[in-house]
């Protein structure tokens, strides 16, 4: 099976790739972060070779605190949450303008995970500030934010990978304070989780 592992940043992933050092069964693709580099990327990459599951491992930021600090959750689909026009004080999503789609699904990877799955949004600005919080929570009610997932999924649908996003939560959405953060934690779990599927699959 030809297994793409995908993540924005190589720290994410690096004690995954230090366990697997000696033969890695999988190929690794670091995108940068952000949507743009994310498509840019797994485009390059997937007209380059064909694979049979692509993997996004990543952390992220939770706006639902019923999930813990350090958490691994499948994110079962991830929304564009900035694409769109604003009409005063409302938003139209690229949907209701009639010019494509902002929500993305994984395609079928035949994994069942024994894990939360969870909704997420994509945004090339991530959330600090409590009146913004309050506007996506009530526009799109999100549990989860990143910069790349519903990219990855855009480009595994596009060219008909089977899909799966896996992220660990580092921190919740709240006033920037990064003393609250996790991201130790999250990277740990993340990559523990991540090294027990590799070795099912």
């Amino acid at each position: 099976m030809n297994i793409l592992l995908v993540a924005a940043t190589q720290p994410e992933i690096q004690p995954l790739l230090d366990h697997f050092k000696k033969e890695k069964p999988f190929d690794v693709l670091i995108t940068g972060v952000g949507m743009v580099a994310t498509a840019f990327a797994l485009g390059e990459r997937f007209a380059q070779k064909k694979y049979n599951l692509a993997i996004h491992l990543g952390i992220a930021g939770s706006f639902d605190r019923d999930l813990n600090l350090g958490e691994v959750v499948e994110v079962e689909d991830d929304t564009l949450a900035e694409l769109g026009a604003e009409d005063d004080d409302r938003f139209l999503s690229i949907d209701a303008m009639g010019f494509g789609e902002s929500k993305f699904y994984p395609i079928n990877s035949m994994l069942l995970l024994s894990i939360k799955k969870v909704r997420g949004i994509t945004v090339n600005t991530v959330h600090g500030e409590e009146t913004s919080i309050q506007k996506i929570t009530e526009r799109l009610n999100p549990q989860l934010e990143s910069m790349e997932g519903a990219a990855f999924f855009y480009a595994c649908k596009r060219s008909m990978v089977p899909s799966i996003q896996i992220r660990s939560v580092s921190n919740y959405v709240e006033k920037r304070n990064r003393e609250n953060w996790k991201i130790g934690l999250a990277v740990k779990n993340l990559n523990d989780f991540a090294i027990e599927l590799i070795k099912k699959l």
